[in-house]
């Protein structure tokens, strides 16, 4: 999905279900989720100070954008064993919208692509 391209509002208003749960300010508290903010880059259950589910804790991947499109679709399905009760965004254009968001709002910092 070319998440450059979504709607940041449109983001920022589904996210709203996920703030019951998560902060994405830098620094800000973990919830009954961890907090968001660094996200993208960050290997699978190892947020400081954030009792992770075993599934999570063992995932072995690292967070980014498609991931986390995988993951907001289904989260039971994705990763089976999480403790996540949230049921997934079934809508491409809202998960989309909500990956921009995150990017822009979790302090995402492209890496530089190499001069050739």
């Amino acid at each position: 999905a070319p998440y450059n391209q979504g709607d940041l509002e449109n983001g920022r208003r589904v996210f709203a279900r996920c703030r019951s749960c998560h902060t994405v300010t830098e620094g800000g508290p973990n919830m009954t989720g961890p907090n968001l903010h660094g996200v993208f880059g960050r290997q699978a259950g190892v947020q400081a100070k954030y009792n992770y589910s075993n599934a999570l804790k063992s995932a072995g991947f690292t967070w980014d954008a498609e991931r986390l499109d995988h993951w907001l679709q289904n989260p039971r399905t994705f990763l089976p064993g999480n403790k996540m009760t949230f049921p997934g965004l079934p809508d491409d254009a809202d998960r989309r919208d909500v990956i921009a968001y995150l990017k822009v709002e979790t302090g995402y910092q492209p890496q530089p692509t190499p001069a050739s």
